[in-house]
């Protein structure tokens, strides 16, 4: 590690001093989101507009809910635009007590991580909620209108492109994890089953109980699973042949010592049943 030592309340303000500018940097980013929150608003509707019937409408039930609707948008797409300053400062404090190899990987983590979370996001954009809400809404009939509550629609909006960009990023923490060692391929082909039935307890969890809308989380998750596992072969941290040569060869030493500790017990007992035998004839 390149960091001297420091006090740890150095440390403590050098978090704050920090943590202060995130702020600064997200209030910022809020006013400009603020200033678009239709605009954000009206993007993140046309998933569900393009299937609404006719007729039908956003509502809201409570005098405060367009408001901190608009609000709760400006702040999520406040956070996406100041995420970079967050990754900066955070960058920043933690980069001093890392090694050089260490830092290396920080930067492609950074760079694909938020490519593929924006993948996940337009999956779950373009793909995803097209067909699910497509398929609420097919429930609708000339006595049952759908009409939807601001907050509700948003609230399963943001948690579905959030969940479906961070699924994404599957594939880069197995690339990670197989460099380091910490799992291989086969580690992760025999926990399949155990790894099907985490995705569909945790589909279960955070989707709505509708069998459709689970399938669409379990498919993706499979899929980026068996990913995961090509990635891991591919990628995976290998034993380099001196080790195995090595391993071999003490194995073959500790055979030979076997070998020759039983030899040896082998010729202290026949010499001690002659001396017996010499004993009994005298």
């Amino acid at each position: 590690m390149i960091d001297e030592k420091r006090p740890f309340l150095a440390h403590l303000k050098e978090l704050r001093d920090r943590l202060l500018v995130c702020v600064i940097a997200v209030a910022i980013a809020f006013v400009f989101t603020y200033a678009f929150k239709e605009k954000i608003f009206e993007f993140l509707m046309q998933p569900f507009v393009k299937v609404m019937p006719a007729g039908s409408s956003f509502i809201f039930t409570n005098v405060t809910e367009a408001f901190l609707t608009y609000f709760k948008i400006a702040i999520v797409a406040a956070l996406f635009l100041g995420a970079p300053v967050i990754l900066y400062e955070i960058w920043m404090f933690v980069a001093p007590g890392l090694y050089e190899k260490e830092k290396r990987y920080v930067y492609p983590f950074i760079f694909f991580g938020s490519v593929l979370f924006l993948i996940g996001a337009l999956f779950c954009y373009y793909l995803v909620m097209p067909y699910l809400f497509r398929f609420f809404v097919s429930y609708a009939t000339d006595f049952i209108m759908p009409m939807p509550s601001l907050r509700e629609y948003m609230s399963m909006a943001l948690k579905l492109l959030i969940i479906f960009g961070v699924i994404f990023l599957m594939p880069l923490v197995a690339y990670y994890l197989a460099r380091a060692g910490v799992i291989n391929h086969r580690l992760l082909s025999s926990k399949r089953r155990y790894a099907i039935l985490g995705i569909f307890v945790v589909s279960a969890l955070i989707t709505p109980p509708e069998l459709t809308s689970q399938m669409l989380l379990v498919l993706p998750l499979l899929g980026l699973y068996e990913v995961s596992i090509l990635i891991a072969r591919a990628f995976g941290k290998k034993a380099k042949p001196e080790e195995g040569e090595e391993k071999g060869q003490e194995k073959g030493q500790e055979k030979e010592k076997e070998e020759s500790h039983g030899t040896q017990a082998t010729q202290a007992s026949n010499a001690s049943n002659a001396t017996d035998t010499t004993d009994a004839s005298t």
